[in-house]
């Protein structure tokens, strides 16, 4: 986070984690499509040999509160190959709350325990707390034959604190909606540490207006499915 209170702007950094191909890229990209084109930043991608670390700015997320202060998003995704965890480890740093992208595949379990496990450690590499930082977790490509079922999903609901979210990225599902539970964690988090409404003069409700206000009309046709939060 970046809170310049002489200036009055505030940077929060989103950091999109997973294994390699889980869609993390797709996710960003739907996001920017469903962006109106005069609310949000250029889309930059850097290709490493057939995974992507890309970078997102969401300009169009500048608002200002009532008190003046200028808010910013930014988005970014790591390369999930397992070569790539220098990378990994320096996107995280700085990170305000991430979006951990699960690959629903049975085949792909064992490549989301050890991504999962490679970003606390990652976390910890950048002097952070992992059981501070918000984390929602995905369960993307749910349209697939090989996706594990609901009782499946609801093993991993009992298992920790992150909520978990539904999605097929490629369709746009899930997509908004595990982008908002993240931001809504993030805000409690930052209010009980901060006194963030008070600083920014802002209301929680009115900070996520602002955000997905663009999205909503744009998003109508893609209707995840709503997140089972414990």
């Amino acid at each position: 986070m970046q809170f310049n209170t002489k200036d009055k702007e505030l940077a929060l950094k989103v950091v999109y984690y997973g294994p390699a191909l889980s869609g993390k890229t797709t996710n960003i990209q739907k996001l920017h499509e469903l962006l109106d084109p005069e609310a949000r930043g250029r889309l930059m991608t850097l290709d490493t040999k057939g995974d992507r670390t890309l970078f997102f700015d969401l300009l169009p997320v500048h608002f200002s509160t009532r008190s003046g202060f200028r808010i910013k998003l930014k988005l970014f995704t790591v390369p999930g190959q397992v070569i790539h965890e220098t990378t990994r480890r320096i996107v995280l740093a700085g990170t305000d709350a991430i979006c951990f992208i699960a690959d629903s595949q049975r085949s792909q379990r064992s490549a989301n325990n050890e991504a999962f496990k490679g970003m606390r450690r990652n976390l910890k590499a950048n002097a952070l707390d992992p059981k501070r930082i918000p984390v929602v977790i995905q369960f993307n490509k749910r349209d697939l034959p090989d996706a594990q079922s609901e009782a499946e999903l609801a093993h991993y609901e009992g298992k920790g604190p992150e909520p978990i979210f539904r999605a097929v990225a490629t369709r746009g599902e899930g997509v908004v909606e595990t982008l908002r539970g993240c931001l809504n964690l993030l805000w409690d988090v930052l209010d009980a540490e901060l006194d963030f409404r008070r600083k920014l003069g802002i209301t929680k409700d009115e900070f996520m207006e602002n955000i997905f206000g663009s999205l909503r009309n744009q998003a109508a046709g893609f209707e995840g499915k709503e997140a089972r939060q414990r």
